[in-house]
């Protein structure tokens, strides 16, 4: 499996798979007290769900933790995942071969250095999950729902663009063509690492490929 944060053409991939996510849960109650009664709960709903983990970013690529061979500098990661932490709209949280493919904030991002690890960064990451808001009016005393079709959204569906390889294609020339730049050949090749193999420069003519 992969852990990816996406948001339209912006892909990051986790280098290191974490040990384990937590996915926390919880119900909602809304507290009540009356008098000599005492408190009652009530039911709210389920809460926002929060998702954490741990890992690290390393200094130098190892093949028996890294996910892929071009790893990004750990100072360059941190930069973005804090860029991320500011972001206004949500990311699309993705882990391959699971059920997991949400929409989130990042709400909180720990940072550790640790003797012996020189160049290496450890970090702590925890996702709130994203959900539409649900809004009620009230008319006298009677909520009215709202259709929230006529209410604007956020629109996290992007349209999967596939790239078929021709005779002479390189991953380079494709991110040129499709993307404005060769150097975001990477972001291509993590996107299609199963279908392309372990040698992003052995690319097969027909095989067709999912754009960032």
């Amino acid at each position: 499996m992969d852990f990816f944060l996406i948001n339209g053409r912006s892909v990051f991939q986790f280098p290191v798979n974490p040990e384990e996510v937590n996915i926390s849960r919880q119900k909602g109650y809304e507290t009540v007290t009356m008098l000599t009664h005492g408190e009652f709960d009530f039911p709210q709903g389920e809460k926002v769900k929060e998702i954490t983990f741990s890992s690290f970013f390393p200094r130098v690529y190892d093949a028996s933790y890294c996910r892929y061979k071009n790893i990004p500098d750990p100072n360059e990661a941190m930069n973005r995942l804090n860029a991320m932490l500011k972001a206004e709209k949500p990311y699309q949280f993705i882990i391959t071969n699971t059920l997991i493919n949400v929409p989130v904030f990042i709400i909180a991002h720990n940072t550790t250095f640790r003797g012996g690890e020189a160049g290496d960064i450890n970090f702590e990451i925890t996702l709130r999950t994203w959900r539409e808001p649900k809004i009620v009016l009230r008319k006298g005393n009677s909520p009215q729902k709202v259709n929230s079709s006529n209410l604007p959204r956020t629109n996290l569906k992007t349209k999967s663009k596939t790239y078929t390889v021709k005779t002479g294609d390189s991953l380079s020339k494709i991110a040129k063509l499709e993307l404005g730049d060769s150097s975001k050949w990477k972001s291509i090749y993590q996107m299609n690492t199963k279908i392309i193999g372990n040698n992003p420069n052995k690319i097969k003519v027909g095989q067709k490929l999912v754009m960032p």
